[in-house]
């Protein structure tokens, strides 16, 4: 009896101790174990306190550790806390440089905004020297959730540890390629395998904040085989050659991407959206749904009075072309007095009358013409109507195997094709009643009333512009062949060039000194394309040459289609505003730095455009 008694306890003490002694180390576990998933490797930590969140630690420039980055190096920096990392394989402790809070000097702030502060450090570690004056960047809250930056931080701290890997990487492949590496196959083997494990453990990472947990590790491990294959490296000189190579052929890569991604750029200008696409059918197709009597345009005998102020525009993109009569309309003073004469092709024609009628721009008039109804434009009067018909012309555009083809991307665009292009030779046959028009692309915002336009006296000159001599690609040199005796005679090479897309053009002027004459005169010239490249800006810079008068700068600001250059001021003061180039803001391609200055005149929540998924 007294032997089972005894028996008994020693059971009950053998299930009730361990209860007792675990429970409270178990409540305390640490925190960092509750995010680890089954499946997940979990890090071999001396204590809980190497997890916690680093919050300011310099890292020396000359530091072979691979958990050091200097602050230096390329802008790229890590804050991290006072914290002793575990032992590594070989059992040397990596001491980290260590923010003194009595050494510590008054903070200064940077352009941005960004709060620095110089401290007096000293790393402990082997080989290591004295610091002084280093810069400690500020560091990630504690509040902040982990994987997300503060906005402070947003688009200027660098994932560095992707950094490293990579670097990591390519010394790697760099020791491979060495005569010397290739005598010890046992390290060639052990760096190819740390070559594989960095390569998965970047798969799919492009944030510091993406990186597996065992991360560190293999950054430590392969810094480590590194560190093995320095030892056996006693030729510079080949070390030298291999980087020579290595830089040839990057170099030679970023000339390759560089062409493939202008080519892409020019593919994706030319492309219309799908969007805009079902815009235009979904238009179409409710445009012939409605009588005949439905589809006329309001206001039709204001389109021939001369004292109104009348604006051209030629296009085949139905929302743009919206966009260019809302902002126009929306800071005209007298929207009344506005007429918009918008000409389009056979194929947009109905869409873009459909558009004006579900959506009148305020009490302006807005006339919709198809220019295959010009009947007097024809091959026999237009050159360049010839010219566009040719064999010779479509081979060029569309590079055909039999016809010599320009290199460059930019003069082979298939717009130019398109009649649509010239229709701006010929606004005193567009419109002859009329005696002054403001002629818009279709790629312009208007900020301002423009009314003061018609104002201006041209002095005698037939076209209003703004001159573009502060860019020295717009110099007439940069447009026409000065190699070809007829231009060199006749042109001065370093004349200002002027732009299209907002100009003021004198209808009466134009028919006195026969333009249009002047205009067909230099095509027929240059029926081989030897006196300038396919475009209308070369034709227009002959064609109204010492018949320009320049308009102030402020009136039309150019580039936001191609430049992240442009200034802010100039933009918010800028009359009208213009996208030229490829980027569009229709596009995806589109810078959105400027984006909102155009998205900001359309109605996202039409129904054609909810309907067609036109977004933002």
């Amino acid at each position: 009896m007294v032997g089972r008694k005894l028996v008994l306890f020693l059971l009950c003490i053998s299930v009730v101790a361990p209860i007792v002694l675990y429970t409270d180390p178990l409540a305390t576990q640490p925190s960092y174990l509750a995010d680890i998933h089954l499946g997940d490797e979990i890090p071999t930590l001396k204590s809980v306190d190497a997890v916690r969140e680093p919050s300011g630690i310099v890292y020396p420039e000359n530091s072979t550790n691979p958990d050091q980055i200097s602050v230096h190096d390329s802008g790229r920096a890590v804050a991290s806390n006072t914290t002793t990392l575990p032992s590594g394989k070989n059992g040397d402790r990596k001491n980290r440089v260590l923010s003194q809070d009595n050494n510590q000097t008054a903070p200064s702030e940077t352009d941005d905004g960004a709060v620095i502060r110089q401290v007096t450090s000293r790393e402990t570690s082997e080989g290591a020297t004295a610091m002084e004056s280093q810069t400690v960047l500020p560091t990630q809250s504690r509040n902040q959730k982990p994987g997300k930056r503060s906005k402070r931080d947003s688009g200027r701290m660098p994932d560095a540890k992707i950094q490293q890997f990579r670097d990591q990487l390519m010394k790697a492949k760099v020791s491979l390629g060495l005569s010397s590496s290739k005598s010890n196959p046992e390290f060639i083997r052990e760096l190819k395998e740390r070559v594989k494990d960095v390569e998965r453990t970047l798969a799919y990472a492009t944030e510091d904040t993406e990186l597996p947990i065992n991360a560190q590790e293999k950054l430590e491990a392969m810094e480590q085989t590194l560190a093995k294959g320095k030892q056996t490296q006693q030729d510079c000189c080949a070390v030298v050659k291999k980087l020579r190579r290595f830089y040839l052929s990057a170099e030679e890569q970023l000339r390759v991407h560089k062409k493939r991604e202008l080519f892409l750029t020019q593919v994706a200008a030319k492309t219309l959206p799908r969007g805009l696409h079902c815009l235009s059918l979904r238009l179409t197709t409710d445009y012939y749904s409605l009588d005949s009597c439905q589809q006329q345009l309001p206001n039709r005998d204001k389109l021939e009075n001369p004292r109104l102020y009348h604006y051209a525009l030629f296009s085949d993109n139905v929302l743009a072309t919206a966009v260019v009569v809302n902002s126009t309309v929306f800071h005209a003073k007298d929207p009344q007095s506005h007429v918009f004469h918008i000409v389009t092709d056979k194929l947009n024609y109905a869409a873009m009358k459909m558009w004006f009628l579900a959506n009148p721009p305020a009490k302006a008039t807005v006339q919709v013409q198809n220019v295959e109804e010009f009947t007097w434009l024809n091959s026999s009067y237009s050159p360049v109507l010839k010219q566009l018909a040719s064999r010779s012309m479509i081979d060029y555009y569309f590079r055909s195997q039999h016809a010599k083809s320009d290199q460059n991307l930019k003069f082979r665009n298939p717009k130019y094709l398109s009649i649509m292009n010239h229709l701006r030779f010929y606004l005193p046959e567009i419109f002859p009643k009329l005696n002054k028009v403001v002629f818009l692309d279709d790629d312009v915002v208007v900020q301002k009333d423009l009314t003061p336009l018609w104002a201006i006296d041209l002095k005698g000159k037939v076209n209003g512009a703004v001159e573009t001599c502060g860019e020295s690609f717009h110099r007439f040199d940069r447009y026409l062949n000065f190699s070809n005796p007829l231009i060199a005679e006749t042109f001065d090479p370093h004349a200002c060039g002027w732009a299209y897309g907002m100009n003021v053009f004198d209808l009466d002027e134009w028919k006195k000194q026969n333009i249009t004459d002047v205009y067909h005169h230099w095509q027929n010239l240059n029926d081989d394309r030897q006196l300038w490249k396919l475009g209308t800006l070369p034709a227009g810079l002959i064609t109204f040459w010492n018949s320009t008068y320049p308009l102030e700068r402020s009136w039309h600001v150019l580039g936001l289609g191609y430049s992240l250059n442009v200034e802010q001021k100039d933009v918010e003061a800028a009359a009208v505003i213009h996208y030229n180039g490829n980027l569009k803001p229709w596009l995806e391609i589109g810078m959105t730095k400027y984006r909102n200055f155009w998205s900001n005149y359309v109605d996202y929540n039409q129904a054609y455009l909810r309907d067609c998924n036109i977004n933002p």
